[in-house]
């Protein structure tokens, strides 16, 4: 029985609501009063419902679909302006106890190159982090107790803040590893983590067990219901995700949709960020080997539907995606993006030699860090490496009520502004920083506040002058 506020995940996450708001969504899809109206209460910037939005998934009237590209883009400049927050993810160890058979990790796989890193080895990859520009990390490791416990992780961490090489420093550690107890999230939480992370891969049940046959990870309650425990834990930032191509997207899209209504309803803030990742080529896996892959023009309506349903989230595309698919995906909502980005164990300081990849899987967009951030300026986004409201407690229900108000600009814009002339000074190559220092003079023109905008230009000049990490 679907009960949006249960903790039981086969009560939030329940599937014959699932499969009638699929056939709800199939005879509707060309109901232009209906669409009309889902699209018409959209541009109230409150959300939609799972089944709202799962009628715009399947609309197939172009013109209709036009209009959601273009309020998905409107609805993404009013909340998080032309801002892109940037990130790398930082491999720690692919030890896994777990026999996902979509992931090169599961531990049948005799062949990948199994590795875990010493803090020694996580303190030249920070520095080398650093060296490209990153303030921001979201932290990767499989699941093995005896490779890789809480305690590791947790060392682990405390050794990615203490790193300070030049002005080099990473400010934000956000923490993608597997659902664990209420305890751990409490210790995670006093480490200073920003946003945990953990993708759900699928939440058709059946699927899932058949997708993760052995380990802890084939508990599909346990796992679904982690984000739940996270909270209790007193982590208040948390993000979801599915992997598209493992199961039919709109089941997935649905059911994602429904987790986030769920942690609203039960916990009183919903998801931080939703990333939308699809199957990539990896060692001993083969995209082609899952029948439900989908096209760039499916991605991209999930993109756009995704902004429209949950407009205060943060949505994350990586370098899964090539150049092109993030350049379209941009524009339809994307508000983060991960940038020279290495999938291996210990990839940023040592490049890995093919032979012995420990690659999760294959990066699309290869680009230094520097041409994409050349790139969304020329774009005419502000690349952001801002991790204030993590530091200032902007967090959960907090830094939603902001957003929803319209206030978080107040903060977003100048910061956004300040960490781009951290970039510009410190990393950037001569035509980038160009680009920039051009983006930052027009754009401080577009700060609301008189008083912001003085304390912005004061704080511009003392980078000039060396000093660092400003914010508000």
């Amino acid at each position: 029985m679907y009960n949006v506020k249960s903790k039981v995940a086969t009560e939030f996450i329940d599937d014959q609501e699932i499969l009638d708001t699929l056939k709800f969504a199939e005879e509707n899809k060309r109901n232009r009063e209906l669409i009309n109206e889902i699209i018409e209460k959209a541009k109230t910037c409150n959300g939609l419902s799972h089944k709202e939005a799962a009628v715009l998934l399947e609309c197939d009237l172009e013109d209709e679909n036009q209009k959601m590209f273009s309020l998905a883009e409107e609805i993404k400049k009013k909340f998080y302006g032309n801002r892109i927050v940037m990130f790398a993810p930082l491999y720690l160890s692919n030890y896994c106890v777990n026999g996902c058979i979509y992931c090169p990790y599961h531990h049948g796989n005799k062949h990948i190159r199994r590795k875990k890193l010493t803090q020694e080895e996580i303190a030249k990859e920070v520095i080398a982090l650093q060296d490209l520009g990153h303030k921001r990390l979201a932290l990767e490791t499989g699941e093995d107790p005896v490779n890789s416990p809480i305690e590791y992780v947790l060392e682990s961490i405390k050794t990615i803040y203490s790193i300070k090489h030049k002005n080099g420093a990473i400010r934000r550690v956000n923490v993608n590893i597997a659902a664990t107890t209420v305890e751990n999230y409490r210790k995670l939480k006093e480490a200073g983590i920003g946003t945990y992370i953990l993708f759900q891969e699928t939440y058709n049940k059946k699927s899932y067990e058949e997708l993760h046959p052995t380990g802890p990870k084939h508990d599909y309650a346990y796992h679904t219901e982690a984000m739940d425990r996270a909270m209790e834990g007193g982590i208040d930032d948390v993000g979801l995700g599915v992997l598209y191509g493992l199961n039919m997207y709109r089941y997935d899209f649905v059911g994602l949709l429904m987790h986030a209504e769920h942690l609203e309803a039960a916990n009183g803030v919903g998801p931080h960020t939703i990333s939308v990742p699809r199957i990539r080529p990896a060692d001993d896996i083969n995209p082609e080997d899952f029948s439900n892959a989908i096209s760039d023009e499916i991605f991209q309506k999930i993109v756009a539907v995704l902004r429209i349903a949950v407009p205060y989230t943060g949505l994350i595309v990586s370098t899964r995606e090539s150049q092109k698919t993030r350049e379209k995906a941009l524009h339809l909502g994307i508000s983060q993006v991960s940038g020279a980005s290495s999938t291996s164990v210990g990839g940023y300081a040592e490049k890995e030699k093919p032979e012995e990849s420990s690659a999760q899987f294959d990066v699309n967009d290869d680009r230094t860090l520097d041409e994409i951030v050349n790139w969304l300026l020329e774009l005419g986004y502000i690349p952001s490496f801002c991790t204030a409201c993590y530091r200032e407690g902007r967090t959960g229900d907090r830094f939603m009520s902001l957003v929803k108000s319209g206030q978080i600009a107040n903060c977003c814009q100048p910061n956004a502004l300040m960490t781009l002339k951290e970039y510009l000074e410190d990393y950037a190559s001569a035509d980038t920083k160009a680009k920039g220092e051009k983006v930052i003079q027009d754009e401080i023109n577009n700060i609301s506040s008189e008083k912001v905008k003085e304390v912005v230009k004061e704080h511009l000049k003392d980078l000039n002058a060396g000093k660092r990490d400003f914010r508000f």
